[in-house]
């Protein structure tokens, strides 16, 4: 094909059509998304959010059920934002939107001490500020942009720096029972979010809070992931599936399977008793 512009139109198809079936198959997996539900897309500005906003609208048109979205952005009043950008971007799709503006950047810079990692704090303040959001306006689930690499990296920073088999789960309930949090992006590989973003130009914003900052253990687990993927080819789609395939008893955890109330059946013990017998019989 000697068509530059036909062969990029091409494989942007091609991935587009990857991305939807691999957003249509998590939302179908795990009940994202239901008849009449009013989504909110938290929209921070960077590229895994604006694609997520991108293919659940495309989605929309052809999805079994009626949904609405909403694209939702936190303004934290970090220096330099420049807020014109989502609004303009999201009028120019004709999509509902709403930007809250509250200053937790002050808030985050007074209590983390210069040179520690603001991530933390920064996350809690804006979940509490998103949940608060939709509880207020019938939001009935909170869609986040966090897609499989995330997920993989989650796990492993449990692993390793936490004692915990814990990841990111693709449908969650609020701790306070009141807000359903999906990731429709859970079976999809950041590379292939990274080359969407680049053929839709999304307007990017870095996060200067925190987005500048070296988180030294999700570097450090991104860095290893990338390497098994380039090494061994399919590791990280099997790793990712064992986390759909976990099977309590053959763990360790004292509270997910009782372990101490083990024991033999009747029936069984009936049988090694008459094994044991015929063992007898035929040594004489």
């Amino acid at each position: 094909m000697s068509d530059p512009k036909q062969k990029s139109r091409i494989q942007f198809n091609k991935l587009q059509k990857r991305l939807r079936h691999s957003v249509g198959d998590a939302i179908a997996d795990y009940n994202m998304i239901e008849n009449g539900d009013k989504v909110m897309v938290c929209l921070s500005g960077g590229k895994d959010s604006f694609t997520l906003l991108d293919i659940l609208m495309n989605l929309q048109k052809t999805a079994p059920v009626d949904f609405e979205l909403i694209a939702v952005n936190l303004d934290q009043k970090q220096p330099g934002f420049p807020e014109h950008v989502l609004p303009a971007y999201l009028e120019s799709l004709g999509l509902p939107y709403h930007i809250i503006e509250k200053d937790t950047y002050s808030v985050v810079k007074r209590v983390i001490p210069e040179g520690n990692t603001t991530c933390g704090l920064c996350s809690r303040l804006r979940r509490g500020t998103l949940y608060g959001y939709a509880e207020a306006n019938g939001i009935s689930k909170i869609a986040l942009g966090h897609h499989r690499d995330d997920i993989l990296e989650t796990f492993f920073l449990n692993i390793f720096y936490g004692g915990k088999l814990k990841a990111m789960p693709p449908k969650l309930l609020s701790d306070d029972k009141k807000n359903i949090i999906i990731r429709p992006l859970a079976y999809t590989r950041e590379k292939e979010i990274e080359r969407f973003a680049a053929f839709k130009d999304f307007p990017i914003i870095p996060c200067n809070l925190c987005g500048s900052q070296a988180n030294l253990q999700r570097q450090a687990m991104k860095v290893m992931l990338k390497s098994w993927d380039k090494q061994f080819p399919g590791r990280l789609e099997t790793i990712f599936t064992s986390l759909q395939n976990v099977a309590p008893s053959q763990l360790a955890d004292r509270q997910l399977f009782d372990f101490a109330g083990l024991m033999r059946s009747q029936q069984t013990e009936d049988q090694i008793i008459s094994f044991n017998a015929g063992l007898d019989v035929l040594a004489m």
